[in-house]
């Protein structure tokens, strides 16, 4: 699939489109609150496959306005349906959640509404979560008998630390936007009327910048939960010195001596 075809495909369940450097992926399911089926998966990753081969320097991932969702969980339906073997061929990897984990490209999860199971999950995938007041968060899965299987048990303990990712997980309590961003499972907290400005600002801020300078910022920074601190020093000093190899180094450095924007090449 080709740049255009990202943002041209007719799809089912989401929506892409770009404006300039920023692309938004929607997922749009408002009859079933934005949940999560096989057919949103996989497009998801049809769709954020074929933008990260583009020139699109920030993705915003958000869900259809019309049912106050993000993504309200999986789709309930298709897991009481699976037996242990099927269950197993979904959970083969890469799924949904680690595709949006490892793209090069910054991911800033818009959450204009409800986050839950499976949608917080996808969220906790994104490098940045923006929250609009008035959503509810938390891991429910434990009220169907069974426990976060897209990664929650592993991020949510990362970003809110462990008693807190146990106090969710294990009572499978709801948790308020203000809740959320207190206790760092969301960067920002906007109310209503801003949060798309703050949103657009953000992601146009991210999109301003040279493009080999986001990917290293961003493969620094996750390595920071993957490996010792000095493994996580010596990785950071790597990829810094790589970039001194680039143009786009060379022209930051000439646009702030000669006080103009940079022409970022990605080079």
């Amino acid at each position: 699939m080709s740049d255009a075809d990202a943002f041209e495909q007719d799809y089912e369940s989401i929506r892409a489109d770009r404006d300039g450097g920023v692309a938004t992926v929607t997922i749009d399911r408002p009859d079933d609150r934005n949940a999560l089926n096989a057919t949103v998966r996989s497009e998801l990753k049809a769709a954020l496959a074929a933008i990260e081969a583009s020139d699109v320097r920030v993705i915003v991932l958000t869900g259809s306005e019309e049912c106050n969702a993000f993504v309200a969980g999986a789709d309930v339906t298709e897991l009481r349906d699976r037996d242990l073997l099927e269950q197993r061929e979904a959970s083969a990897r890469p799924r949904v959640y680690e595709v949006v984990d490892e793209l090069a490209t910054p991911v800033i999860a818009a959450v204009n509404g409800h986050a839950l199971g499976g949608g917080l999950e996808l969220a906790m995938a994104c490098d940045v979560r923006i929250a609009k007041r008035g959503g509810k968060l938390g891991q429910p899965e434990i009220n169907l008998g069974i426990i976060p299987g897209g990664g929650g048990t592993q991020r949510l303990p990362r970003l809110v630390g462990e008693g807190q990712a146990m106090r969710l997980i294990l009572s499978g309590e709801l948790i308020d936007a203000e809740e959320a961003g207190e206790i760092g499972l969301v960067e920002q907290v906007c109310e209503p009327d801003g949060f798309d400005d703050r949103v657009a600002e953000l992601a146009g801020r991210i999109a301003g910048k040279s493009p080999l300078a986001l990917e290293f910022a961003k493969e620094s920074v996750r390595a920071a939960s993957r490996t010792s601190l000095d493994e996580g020093i010596d990785y950071e000093a790597q990829l810094f010195v790589q970039l001194f190899a680039t143009e786009d180094k060379n022209e930051g450095i000439d646009a702030f001596f000669e006080d103009r924007p940079p022409e970022w090449q990605g080079r």
